[in-house]
């Protein structure tokens, strides 16, 4: 835990564990399966490792993205209502 890359994929990751941990302990049919989060986890561990490795611009864009996956796939406040 040195960089910013570090504490912020970190962070974003542990929200996924939490998300995944509300979803699979709630009554009634799941919505999503684990595999739902295979790709945001994945995207985490690359954005801190091309950040880590002085690509901070690119490693911003791959955070972007796993939140726009996470806001779109995974709905985690029941979707975006526009």
């Amino acid at each position: 835990m040195e960089t910013v890359y570090d504490w912020i994929t970190i962070a974003i990751f542990g929200g996924l564990v939490v998300l995944f941990l509300h979803r699979s302990m709630s009554e009634g049919e799941p919505q999503d399966t684990i595999y739902h989060y295979l790709p945001p986890a994945i995207g985490c561990a690359f954005a801190n490792y091309v950040g880590n490795h002085g690509q901070g611009p690119l490693s911003a864009v791959i955070v972007v993205a796993v939140l726009a996956y996470i806001a779109l796939v995974l709905k985690p406040f029941g979707g975006i209502k526009l």
